[in-house]
Protein backbone atom coordinates (compact mmCIF):
# COMPACT_ATOMS: atom_id res chain seq x y z
CA UNK A 1 0.00 0.00 0.00
CA UNK A 2 1.58 3.17 -0.67
CA UNK A 3 2.23 5.88 1.75
CA UNK A 4 0.23 8.85 1.98
CA UNK A 5 0.79 12.12 3.94
CA UNK A 6 -1.87 14.64 5.42
CA UNK A 7 -2.46 16.84 2.28
CA UNK A 8 -2.96 13.14 0.01
CA UNK A 9 0.48 13.04 -1.48
CA UNK A 10 2.53 10.12 -2.24
CA UNK A 11 5.28 10.59 0.50
CA UNK A 12 7.81 8.82 -2.02
CA UNK A 13 6.46 11.93 -4.74
CA UNK A 14 7.49 14.64 -1.99
CA UNK A 15 10.38 13.13 -1.26
CA UNK A 16 11.77 13.31 -4.73
CA UNK A 17 10.44 16.74 -4.90
CA UNK A 18 12.19 17.42 -2.21
CA UNK A 19 15.27 15.75 -3.19
CA UNK A 20 15.35 17.47 -7.07
CA UNK A 21 14.13 21.05 -5.49
CA UNK A 22 17.77 20.76 -2.86
CA UNK A 23 19.34 19.73 -6.38
CA UNK A 24 18.62 22.73 -8.76
CA UNK A 25 18.02 25.26 -6.09
CA UNK A 26 21.47 25.08 -4.08
CA UNK A 27 21.00 28.22 -2.51
CA UNK A 28 18.42 26.23 0.10
CA UNK A 29 20.58 23.58 -0.02
CA UNK A 30 23.03 25.66 1.24
CA UNK A 31 20.90 27.55 4.12
CA UNK A 32 20.24 23.88 5.27
CA UNK A 33 24.67 23.71 6.12
CA UNK A 34 23.91 27.52 7.88
CA UNK A 35 21.02 26.04 10.24
CA UNK A 36 23.08 26.27 13.55
CA UNK A 37 26.80 25.03 12.74
CA UNK A 38 29.17 25.43 9.67
CA UNK A 39 30.57 21.57 10.63
CA UNK A 40 28.36 19.82 8.55
CA UNK A 41 28.08 19.00 4.89
CA UNK A 42 24.53 17.69 3.10
CA UNK A 43 24.04 14.13 2.29
CA UNK A 44 22.19 12.96 -0.71
CA UNK A 45 20.79 9.49 -0.63
CA UNK A 46 20.33 8.37 -4.22
CA UNK A 47 19.36 5.02 -5.18
CA UNK A 48 22.74 3.91 -6.53
CA UNK A 49 25.06 6.86 -5.00
CA UNK A 50 25.85 8.70 -1.72
CA UNK A 51 26.17 12.38 -3.10
CA UNK A 52 28.59 14.76 -0.24
CA UNK A 53 28.20 18.47 -0.48
CA UNK A 54 30.17 21.17 1.37
CA UNK A 55 31.55 24.84 1.04
CA UNK A 56 33.92 24.31 -2.16
CA UNK A 57 33.25 20.05 -2.70
CA UNK A 58 30.94 17.90 -4.17
CA UNK A 59 31.49 14.05 -3.75
CA UNK A 60 29.44 11.05 -5.45
CA UNK A 61 30.24 7.73 -4.08
CA UNK A 62 28.79 4.91 -6.35
CA UNK A 63 27.28 1.86 -4.34
CA UNK A 64 28.49 -0.64 -6.77
CA UNK A 65 32.18 -1.26 -8.01
CA UNK A 66 32.99 2.15 -9.20
CA UNK A 67 33.83 4.00 -6.15
CA UNK A 68 34.08 7.53 -6.11
CA UNK A 69 32.72 8.70 -9.19
CA UNK A 70 32.68 12.36 -9.08
CA UNK A 71 35.21 14.41 -7.24
CA UNK A 72 34.70 18.37 -7.44
CA UNK A 73 36.77 20.78 -5.59
CA UNK A 74 35.93 24.64 -6.08
CA UNK A 75 34.26 23.83 -9.96
CA UNK A 76 36.74 21.40 -11.02
CA UNK A 77 36.25 17.54 -11.71
CA UNK A 78 38.52 15.19 -11.04
CA UNK A 79 37.94 11.57 -12.04
CA UNK A 80 38.12 10.32 -15.35
CA UNK A 81 37.55 7.11 -14.37
CA UNK A 82 36.56 5.57 -10.33
CA UNK A 83 39.77 5.11 -8.04
CA UNK A 84 40.72 1.29 -8.05
CA UNK A 85 43.10 -0.83 -6.75
CA UNK A 86 46.09 -1.36 -8.85
CA UNK A 87 48.40 -4.60 -8.68
CA UNK A 88 50.72 -4.01 -11.92
CA UNK A 89 53.30 -2.04 -12.97
CA UNK A 90 54.39 -1.91 -17.06
CA UNK A 91 57.52 -4.57 -16.90
CA UNK A 92 60.65 -2.84 -16.80
CA UNK A 93 63.77 -4.53 -19.25
CA UNK A 94 65.02 -6.30 -16.20
CA UNK A 95 61.48 -7.67 -15.18
CA UNK A 96 61.59 -9.28 -18.12
CA UNK A 97 65.23 -10.33 -18.61
CA UNK A 98 64.32 -12.29 -14.90
CA UNK A 99 60.89 -13.47 -16.36
CA UNK A 100 59.15 -11.82 -13.84
CA UNK A 101 55.89 -11.90 -16.08
CA UNK A 102 56.02 -15.28 -16.53
CA UNK A 103 55.61 -15.75 -12.65
CA UNK A 104 53.78 -12.89 -11.55
CA UNK A 105 51.29 -11.90 -14.67
CA UNK A 106 48.07 -13.23 -13.33
CA UNK A 107 48.91 -9.61 -11.44
CA UNK A 108 48.05 -8.17 -14.88
CA UNK A 109 44.77 -9.66 -15.21
CA UNK A 110 44.09 -8.45 -11.38
CA UNK A 111 45.03 -4.88 -12.12
CA UNK A 112 42.51 -5.18 -15.35
CA UNK A 113 39.42 -6.58 -13.69
CA UNK A 114 38.17 -6.97 -10.09
CA UNK A 115 35.11 -7.57 -8.31
CA UNK A 116 33.21 -5.43 -5.65
CA UNK A 117 31.83 -7.47 -3.00
CA UNK A 118 30.24 -5.44 -0.27
CA UNK A 119 29.57 -1.85 0.65
CA UNK A 120 29.25 -0.31 3.65
CA UNK A 121 28.05 3.31 4.55
CA UNK A 122 28.26 4.98 7.89
CA UNK A 123 27.10 8.52 8.23
CA UNK A 124 28.39 10.26 11.90
CA UNK A 125 29.24 6.38 12.95
CA UNK A 126 25.29 5.17 11.67
CA UNK A 127 25.62 1.75 9.80
CA UNK A 128 23.03 2.88 6.97
CA UNK A 129 23.23 -0.43 5.45
CA UNK A 130 23.66 0.95 1.95
CA UNK A 131 20.31 3.06 1.22
CA UNK A 132 18.37 1.93 -1.49
CA UNK A 133 14.73 2.60 -3.02
CA UNK A 134 12.24 2.55 -1.18
CA UNK A 135 13.82 2.56 1.90
CA UNK A 136 15.65 6.39 0.85
CA UNK A 137 12.68 7.65 0.55
CA UNK A 138 12.39 9.02 3.82
CA UNK A 139 15.20 11.38 2.87
CA UNK A 140 14.62 14.79 1.35
CA UNK A 141 18.06 15.75 0.16
CA UNK A 142 18.51 18.19 2.86
CA UNK A 143 19.83 15.82 5.58
CA UNK A 144 23.96 16.86 7.21
CA UNK A 145 26.24 14.99 8.93
CA UNK A 146 29.92 15.66 10.31
CA UNK A 147 31.75 12.53 8.68
CA UNK A 148 30.55 10.24 5.97
CA UNK A 149 32.88 6.84 5.79
CA UNK A 150 32.06 4.61 2.67
CA UNK A 151 33.57 1.17 2.86
CA UNK A 152 34.12 -0.87 -0.22
CA UNK A 153 35.43 -4.72 -0.21
CA UNK A 154 37.16 -6.29 -3.43
CA UNK A 155 38.15 -9.49 -4.45
CA UNK A 156 41.03 -10.30 -6.85
CA UNK A 157 40.62 -12.34 -9.97
CA UNK A 158 43.07 -14.51 -9.23
CA UNK A 159 43.48 -18.12 -7.43
CA UNK A 160 43.13 -18.17 -5.07
CA UNK A 161 41.36 -14.66 -4.76
CA UNK A 162 43.09 -11.80 -2.36
CA UNK A 163 40.62 -9.69 -1.20
CA UNK A 164 41.12 -5.58 -1.01
CA UNK A 165 39.17 -3.58 1.26
CA UNK A 166 39.13 0.57 0.67
CA UNK A 167 37.85 2.75 2.90
CA UNK A 168 37.14 6.54 2.37
CA UNK A 169 36.10 8.88 5.49
CA UNK A 170 34.77 12.62 4.78
CA UNK A 171 34.70 15.69 7.09
CA UNK A 172 32.67 18.37 6.93
CA UNK A 173 36.16 20.42 5.21
CA UNK A 174 36.02 17.96 2.28
CA UNK A 175 39.12 16.28 3.26
CA UNK A 176 38.72 12.64 2.52
CA UNK A 177 41.15 10.07 4.39
CA UNK A 178 41.37 7.17 2.07
CA UNK A 179 42.60 3.60 4.02
CA UNK A 180 43.49 0.38 1.91
CA UNK A 181 44.01 -2.67 3.20
CA UNK A 182 45.25 -5.95 0.91
CA UNK A 183 44.54 -9.07 2.66
CA UNK A 184 47.60 -11.19 2.14
CA UNK A 185 46.54 -14.82 0.65
CA UNK A 186 48.53 -17.86 0.58
CA UNK A 187 49.57 -19.61 -2.46
CA UNK A 188 50.09 -16.16 -5.02
CA UNK A 189 53.43 -15.08 -6.75
CA UNK A 190 55.15 -11.65 -5.59
CA UNK A 191 53.51 -8.48 -6.30
CA UNK A 192 54.44 -5.61 -8.35
CA UNK A 193 53.32 -2.64 -6.71
CA UNK A 194 49.89 -2.57 -4.91
CA UNK A 195 48.13 0.73 -4.33
CA UNK A 196 45.21 2.64 -5.81
CA UNK A 197 45.06 4.38 -9.53
CA UNK A 198 43.63 7.90 -10.15
CA UNK A 199 42.67 8.29 -13.66
CA UNK A 200 42.20 12.03 -14.42
CA UNK A 201 40.07 13.88 -17.11
CA UNK A 202 42.66 15.65 -18.94
CA UNK A 203 46.54 15.73 -19.03
CA UNK A 204 47.76 17.78 -15.89
CA UNK A 205 49.77 21.12 -16.81
CA UNK A 206 52.34 19.37 -14.35
CA UNK A 207 52.90 18.42 -10.59
CA UNK A 208 54.78 19.31 -7.58
CA UNK A 209 55.81 17.40 -4.81
CA UNK A 210 57.40 16.54 -1.31
CA UNK A 211 60.13 13.91 -1.28
CA UNK A 212 63.01 12.33 -3.08
CA UNK A 213 64.34 14.17 -6.12
CA UNK A 214 64.30 12.53 -9.22
CA UNK A 215 62.98 8.73 -10.31
CA UNK A 216 63.40 6.49 -7.26
CA UNK A 217 62.64 2.97 -6.79
CA UNK A 218 62.96 1.02 -3.38
CA UNK A 219 66.36 -0.53 -4.47
CA UNK A 220 66.89 3.07 -5.94
CA UNK A 221 66.91 5.53 -3.06
CA UNK A 222 70.48 6.28 -2.39
CA UNK A 223 70.92 8.93 -4.70
CA UNK A 224 67.60 10.93 -3.87
CA UNK A 225 68.11 14.16 -1.99
CA UNK A 226 64.99 15.19 0.20
CA UNK A 227 63.21 18.26 -0.95
CA UNK A 228 60.19 19.84 -2.70
CA UNK A 229 60.71 19.48 -6.55
CA UNK A 230 58.10 20.79 -9.24
CA UNK A 231 57.54 19.09 -12.88
CA UNK A 232 56.49 19.89 -16.10
CA UNK A 233 54.06 18.14 -17.82
CA UNK A 234 54.24 14.34 -17.62
CA UNK A 235 57.44 13.13 -18.53
CA UNK A 236 57.52 9.72 -20.03
CA UNK A 237 61.26 7.91 -20.05
CA UNK A 238 61.54 7.42 -24.06
CA UNK A 239 63.23 4.08 -23.86
CA UNK A 240 62.87 2.04 -27.12
CA UNK A 241 60.61 -0.12 -25.55
CA UNK A 242 58.27 1.55 -23.63
CA UNK A 243 58.08 0.19 -19.83
CA UNK A 244 57.56 1.66 -16.22
CA UNK A 245 59.20 4.91 -15.54
CA UNK A 246 58.88 8.01 -12.86
CA UNK A 247 58.46 6.20 -10.05
CA UNK A 248 59.07 8.88 -6.72
CA UNK A 249 59.55 6.62 -3.36
CA UNK A 250 59.13 8.52 0.17
CA UNK A 251 56.80 11.14 -0.62
CA UNK A 252 54.77 13.25 1.90
CA UNK A 253 52.50 14.71 -0.43
CA UNK A 254 52.17 15.51 -4.29
CA UNK A 255 49.83 18.02 -6.40
CA UNK A 256 48.90 18.08 -9.07
CA UNK A 257 48.22 21.33 -11.15
CA UNK A 258 44.90 20.86 -14.31
CA UNK A 259 46.20 21.90 -17.55
CA UNK A 260 44.18 23.91 -19.40
CA UNK A 261 40.55 23.75 -19.90
CA UNK A 262 39.91 20.60 -17.93
CA UNK A 263 37.35 21.62 -16.27
CA UNK A 264 33.98 20.46 -17.82
CA UNK A 265 31.58 22.65 -14.92
CA UNK A 266 30.94 25.58 -17.35
CA UNK A 267 27.73 27.09 -15.84
CA UNK A 268 25.86 27.59 -12.49
CA UNK A 269 27.38 27.96 -9.21
CA UNK A 270 30.02 24.81 -9.90
CA UNK A 271 31.48 26.94 -12.62
CA UNK A 272 35.02 27.93 -12.41
CA UNK A 273 35.64 31.71 -12.00
CA UNK A 274 38.07 33.75 -13.67
CA UNK A 275 41.62 33.88 -12.71
CA UNK A 276 41.01 30.53 -10.99
CA UNK A 277 43.97 28.05 -12.06
CA UNK A 278 46.90 28.96 -9.92
CA UNK A 279 46.99 29.07 -6.02
CA UNK A 280 44.83 25.95 -4.28
CA UNK A 281 43.53 25.16 -7.55
CA UNK A 282 45.38 21.49 -7.53
CA UNK A 283 44.70 17.89 -6.63
CA UNK A 284 46.64 17.14 -3.10
CA UNK A 285 47.47 13.82 -1.97
CA UNK A 286 49.08 13.49 1.59
CA UNK A 287 50.41 11.02 3.56
CA UNK A 288 48.54 10.08 6.69
CA UNK A 289 51.17 8.18 9.23
CA UNK A 290 53.81 7.36 6.30
CA UNK A 291 55.30 8.05 3.17
CA UNK A 292 54.06 7.12 0.27
CA UNK A 293 55.14 5.91 -3.87
CA UNK A 294 53.63 7.94 -6.50
CA UNK A 295 54.06 7.95 -10.09
CA UNK A 296 51.96 10.92 -12.44
CA UNK A 297 51.70 9.54 -16.03
CA UNK A 298 49.58 10.58 -19.37
CA UNK A 299 48.99 6.06 -19.65
CA UNK A 300 48.00 3.39 -17.24
CA UNK A 301 50.33 0.17 -16.84
CA UNK A 302 48.63 -1.50 -19.55
CA UNK A 303 48.95 1.04 -21.97
CA UNK A 304 52.44 1.27 -21.60
CA UNK A 305 52.68 -2.59 -21.31
CA UNK A 306 50.70 -2.59 -24.57
CA UNK A 307 53.02 -0.59 -26.47
CA UNK A 308 56.39 -2.36 -28.36
CA UNK A 309 57.94 0.86 -29.30
CA UNK A 310 57.42 4.49 -28.51
CA UNK A 311 54.98 5.21 -31.38
CA UNK A 312 52.89 2.34 -30.73
CA UNK A 313 51.16 4.39 -27.76
CA UNK A 314 48.07 6.34 -27.45
CA UNK A 315 47.50 9.95 -28.03
CA UNK A 316 48.21 11.52 -24.77
CA UNK A 317 44.76 12.58 -23.17
CA UNK A 318 44.40 12.03 -19.39
CA UNK A 319 46.72 11.92 -16.03
CA UNK A 320 46.91 8.59 -14.41
CA UNK A 321 48.13 9.07 -10.73
CA UNK A 322 49.07 5.39 -8.55
CA UNK A 323 49.19 6.11 -4.89
CA UNK A 324 50.83 3.36 -3.74
CA UNK A 325 51.15 1.15 -0.57
CA UNK A 326 54.29 -1.29 -2.21
CA UNK A 327 56.82 -0.67 -4.90
CA UNK A 328 59.11 -3.84 -6.11
CA UNK A 329 62.58 -2.87 -6.44
CA UNK A 330 63.93 -3.04 -9.85
CA UNK A 331 66.85 -5.43 -9.11
CA UNK A 332 69.95 -5.99 -12.40
CA UNK A 333 72.75 -5.35 -9.49
CA UNK A 334 74.65 -7.25 -10.86
CA UNK A 335 73.71 -8.26 -14.32
CA UNK A 336 70.44 -6.90 -16.39
CA UNK A 337 67.93 -9.69 -15.32
CA UNK A 338 69.39 -10.60 -11.70
CA UNK A 339 66.36 -10.52 -9.40
CA UNK A 340 66.51 -7.65 -6.43
CA UNK A 341 67.33 -8.49 -3.24
CA UNK A 342 65.12 -9.68 -0.57
CA UNK A 343 63.93 -7.04 1.20
CA UNK A 344 62.54 -5.35 -2.16
CA UNK A 345 60.21 -8.08 -3.47
CA UNK A 346 56.36 -7.90 -2.12
CA UNK A 347 55.04 -11.03 -0.85
CA UNK A 348 51.66 -11.71 -1.70
CA UNK A 349 51.12 -13.57 1.68
CA UNK A 350 51.52 -10.56 3.83
CA UNK A 351 49.40 -7.67 4.79
CA UNK A 352 49.67 -4.28 3.46
CA UNK A 353 47.60 -1.29 4.87
CA UNK A 354 48.56 2.12 4.14
CA UNK A 355 46.10 5.56 3.90
CA UNK A 356 46.77 8.85 2.53
CA UNK A 357 44.32 12.19 2.53
CA UNK A 358 42.69 14.04 -0.49
CA UNK A 359 43.13 17.46 0.29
Amino acid sequence: MENINRDGKSIADVSSQMRAEAWENPAAAEAALDMGTETKMRVVYGDCTLGLHGRGFDYIFNYGDKGLESLVKNGREWIYRGPAPTFWRALTDNDRGNGFHLRSGIWLAADKFIRCTGTKVLVDGEDKHQPDPPGNNRYNGTETAGTAEIVYTYATVTVPAATVEVSYRVDSRGQILVRVHYHGQEGLPELPVFGMRFILPALAEGFSYEGLSGETYPDRMAGGEPGIYEVEGLPVTPYLAPQDCGMHMGTKWVRVRPGVGTSNVTKGPLALQSGRGNDGDYLEIRMEDAPFAFSCLPYTALELENATHQEELPPARRTVLCVLGAVRGLGGRDSWGAQPEPPYHIDAAKDIRYGFRIC
